[in-house]
């Protein structure tokens, strides 16, 4: 029996991003990838963290406690899924460079590298305005200088532009106003937290706090990635998530459900 994979994609991208993924993944996982609400074929439902986590649990509910892998954005969800519904519907986590809040402050390092409150915070309202050069700073953000993801720089570009900026507005919104830590340390399934050791948005320190909070958690580096690690080094990526579903046995748990 397959193991069940629910993927949640980034903020302004769509849930073709884990194709590459999903088929390297092979028979042995079941994996479904949809478009989050306000973007791609969900352009027109509710923008909001709270609608893509209430998808997620519409998808989770019609699946066989499946792991459920998030990135950026996507992590956000799966976080804010957890503060509403809990994990028993869940066999185990797995995040992608995220921090469970973007915003700095006083008592927080791990947000943004390299950004005020006040900066992130004023990003909202060059969204629209400047969507297309925004478009491409986020292809550059989302990898390390070396790496060479699939798909290609200039597809990932056009995916971007041909997203409705004033529907990822509000996202945008809902993301810096998250504060999801105290999210952290209830997870009490097997977790996998990624971190791309070359990330321009998060610091490997984020992934680490992460790891240190959740009970059954364990850290994932990948050398040559950024904030994209399935995108960059996809085998590898692969292969972590292949070793974490064996080294926690969840496709025995699984299995061992459907004998009850």
């Amino acid at each position: 029996m397959s193991v069940p994979v629910l993927f949640l994609h980034g903020w302004a991208m769509n849930g073709a991003m884990f194709d590459d993924v999903a088929r390297r993944l092979g028979s042995a996982f079941d994996c479904t990838a949809p478009d989050l609400p306000g973007h791609g074929s969900r352009v027109k439902d509710e923008p909001s963290l709270d609608a893509c986590a209430a998808l997620a649990k519409r998808r989770i509910d019609r699946l066989d406690r499946p792991v459920l892998v998030g990135w950026s954005m996507g992590a956000a969800a799966a976080w804010r899924y957890v503060s509403r519904h809990g994990t028993s519907a869940l066999r185990g986590l797995v995040t992608i460079d995220m921090s469970p809040r973007m915003l700095p402050a006083a008592d927080w390092h791990f947000g943004l590298t390299g950004q005020s409150a006040e900066a992130i915070l004023a990003t909202s309202a060059k969204i629209v305005p400047e969507w297309p050069r925004m478009a491409g700073s986020i292809v550059r953000n989302m990898y390390a200088c070396s790496s060479e993801p699939v798909p290609s720089r200039e597809a990932v570009k056009d995916l971007l532009l041909a997203q409705d900026p004033a529907r990822l507005r509000p996202l945008w919104d809902d993301l810096t106003a998250m504060d999801e830590r105290e999210t952290i340390s209830r997870i009490d399934i097997p977790y996998l937290v990624c971190s791309g050791l070359q990330s321009r948005l998060y610091s490997q320190d984020a992934a680490r706090w992460i790891a240190s909070q959740a009970k059954q958690a364990r850290m994932k580096c990948f050398w040559h990635s950024g904030h994209s690690p399935h995108l960059e080094e996809p085998e590898a990526f692969c292969d972590a998530i292949r070793h974490f579903v064996t080294a926690e046995g969840l496709e025995t748990a699984i299995q061992d459900q459907e004998a009850t």
